[in-house]
Parts: C-alpha cells; structure tokens; sequence
C-alpha cells in the first residue's frame, strides 16, 4: 500500500510542476480560456480562436515579466 501511494504523489507531482512548472498564472489562464471555450460553444459560437490567443498573450506577458527580474 505504502509503495502505491507513493507512486500516486509522485504521479500527482509530475503532472502538477508539467502544467504548472515555474508560472501558475499561464496556466490558470489557459484553464479559464478553456472553459470559456467551452461554454461559447455550449452556446452555438465557435470559440476555437479563443485558447491560441490567450496562450500567446500569456507566453508574452510571462517572457516580459521574466526578462524585468
């Protein structure tokens, strides 16, 4: 039991620094942009331009705050 746990948090931690990694606000921002995507659909509107442009906006503003330290 004890050895499945423990494979389960390093599983856990993995994926968590993969998709987080150095800045969590880029990927909150992906996560909101994905379910706004989502409910503009639900809706009848084609959102797939949504998520490309937040994630280029979010790459830029987190190059911009890195390249400021």
């Amino acid at each position: 039991m004890r050895l499945l746990w423990s494979w389960m948090v390093a599983f856990g931690r993995f994926w968590y620094r993969f998709i987080v990694g150095d800045d969590w606000t880029v990927a909150a921002a992906v996560g909101v942009g994905l379910v706004l995507t989502a409910l503009l659909n639900l809706q009848g509107i084609p959102a797939w331009w949504l998520v490309p442009i937040i994630v280029v906006v979010m790459v830029g503003a987190s190059l911009r705050r890195a390249s400021a330290r």
